[in-house]
Order: C-alpha cells, then sequence, then structure tokens
C-alpha cells in the first residue's frame, strides 16, 4: 500500500493550525497531539472564537496567520437539538459556513467532522462515504448542512465520526463505569451496530491528514463494530467489574431523536489515500482505561 497520504505537503515549512473547540475530547487531543509534533495550534472556544459571530470569526482566522483550520466545534446534544433547532443550526451550519467563508478567502484548507447520522441508518451495509444522506433528526440534518457547505470548497476534508470517546468531557465508557459502579447493573440497547471512536487515535489521523493535499470524505472510527450492549460488557470486562448487563431494544429507552440502527461505516476512502485505518475499538478502549 503506497503511503502517499502520509508525506506533508508543507516540507521545511512550520505549520499553524487553528483549532476550535479546544474544550471539546476532539479539540483537546487534536491540540495535544499538534504539540506533540512541533506544529504549533491555536486552540479557541466560545470564549476566543464565537462561531455564529461572521465578524469575530473572520477577524481570529485572519489575523492568527495560520496555514489550515480543523473544526471540532459543534452542537452534539442530541436529543436537545428536537427542541432547540434554530440554536443547533446556528452552531453546526451557520458556525461551519462562516468558517468555510474565511477558509475560501484565505485559501485555507478546513477539515470538518460530521456523523454517520448524515444517513438514515437502515440495513446492515456498511455506509460508503459518498452513499445518499438522509438524515434521521435534526442534529444529523444540521452536520449535513455543514456537509454541504464545506465540501464547496477546494481544499476540504469531511470526517465522519461514530460513538466517541476521549479523556476530556464526558462519554458512554465513563456512564457506563459509574452506572456499574452505583447500580451494580445495567441494561444496554443492542439493537444499534456501530464503531466506537477513541478521540486519540482519530487525532493522530487528523494532523497526518491536514499536513497533506488528499482532499475529500472519509470514515474514520476504530476498526471493528459491535452494539452498544457488546460495547458495554467489554468496558466492564476490561475495567474487571463485575456488572449485570442485560441487553434491550431501543424501544426501551425513548429517546426524542431517532437513533440510527447500522452506524457501521465503510473505510474505503481511508485506504484509497494511503492512510492507515485506525486500531481496533478493544484496542483503543484497553488503552483509554489505563
Amino acid at each position: 500500500m503506497h503511503e502517499r497520504g502520509c508525506i506533508p505537503q508543507q516540507k521545511g515549512k512550520h505549520m499553524k493550525i487553528l483549532v476550535t473547540g479546544v474544550k471539546g475530547q476532539l479539540g483537546y487531543d487534536i491540540v495535544n497531539e499538534c504539540q506533540k509534533r512541533n506544529i504549533e495550534a491555536i486552540g479557541v472556544d466560545i470564549e476566543e472564537m464565537d462561531i455564529t459571530n461572521a465578524t469575530q470569526v473572520c477577524d481570529v482566522i485572519t489575523q492568527a496567520k495560520v496555514d489550515a483550520v480543523i473544526h471540532c466545534a459543534a452542537w452534539t446534544a442530541v436529543d436537545k437539538a428536537e427542541d432547540e433547532v434554530d440554536m443547533c443550526r446556528r452552531v453546526n451550519r451557520d458556525g461551519t459556513e462562516n468558517i468555510a467563508r474565511v477558509c475560501e478567502a484565505l485559501d485555507l484548507p478546513l477539515m470538518y467532522f460530521s456523523t454517520d447520522y448524515v444517513f438514515n441508518g437502515q440495513g446492515e451495509m456498511p455506509w460508503k462515504e459518498y452513499d445518499f444522506r438522509e438524515p434521521l433528526n435534526v442534529y444529523g440534518q444540521t452536520k449535513y448542512e455543514g456537509e454541504l457547505i464545506v465540501e464547496k470548497l477546494k481544499k476540504h476534508f469531511i470526517i465522519r465520526i461514530s460513538w466517541v470517546f476521549g479523556l476530556n468531557g464526558n462519554n458512554f465508557i465513563k456512564t457506563m463505569l459509574r452506572l456499574g459502579k452505583e447500580r451494580g447493573e445495567v441494561s444496554v440497547v443492542n439493537d444499534q451496530i456501530g464503531s466506537p471512536t477513541y478521540t486519540y487515535d482519530l487525532a493522530k489521523l487528523c494532523v497526518d491528514m491536514i499536513q497533506t493535499q488528499e482532499y475529500g470524505t472519509y470514515h474514520a472510527s476504530n476498526e471493528g463494530y459491535c452494539s452498544w450492549y457488546d460495547f458495554a460488557c467489554e468496558i466492564f470486562k476490561q475495567a474487571h467489574m463485575n456488572v449485570k448487563v442485560t441487553p434491550v431494544d431501543s424501544n426501551a429507552f425513548p429517546a426524542k431523536a431517532k437513533r440510527p440502527s447500522n452506524s457501521r461505516m465503510s473505510k474505503d476512502e481511508l485506504d484509497k489515500h494511503g492512510f492507515k485505518r485506525l486500531p481496533t475499538w478493544q484496542d483503543a478502549l484497553e488503552r483509554y482505561l489505563k
């Protein structure tokens, strides 16, 4: 397999990147990964740059004099989005448009993170990168609208991820460990299938990718598929906790936003462009728990 995806475009040039949403799991890990590689990363969050404020976005990015923007900031409260449609859209679509406009004007590559929720979640086949998009819920719809904006840029990366976990912020693993301790038993859905994504692993891939000109749409969750039930069982097994896990179907947990039952994603584009796939989700979980 050729590794052209890993040849930096900026040989000999000191690279400088602006990262939005630095307080979140992914933004935090990307800034850390940049620092490890002596890439200057400017991490911003709502206090430094409110992405819904077009003037502020223009000023901050222009003054930062960066070589690329990695856009991690997003509205991710999936159920809350059903009630707060306008606010969710302002962040995920309008905020992304504000950033895209500046990137286009300054000819900067933009990396945008999206989700398997842009698909309708049916069937059992892994979603291919350029499959028809048909979101199931408000969150998915607004991320899809963000994709439509970003893909118009000459220099863009769209990276779809699913079931994200990292050290910073809340996630499924932390919730399971807490409930396991408090109750000794949990019920978890077993009819939604997908792949967890460890932000530490994802950050490495993203920093590799932003240094190339291999633009396009990618799927980048950890390798292997599981249900949330399988995931929970593996969490307790690796954490050496004796917790009873009961599989249930999604109807047992009625939620405002409809969830996809099929979140499997194909990694064809990563392979095609010579990028290494992420390690298995079990391996990622083991390193995370350590």
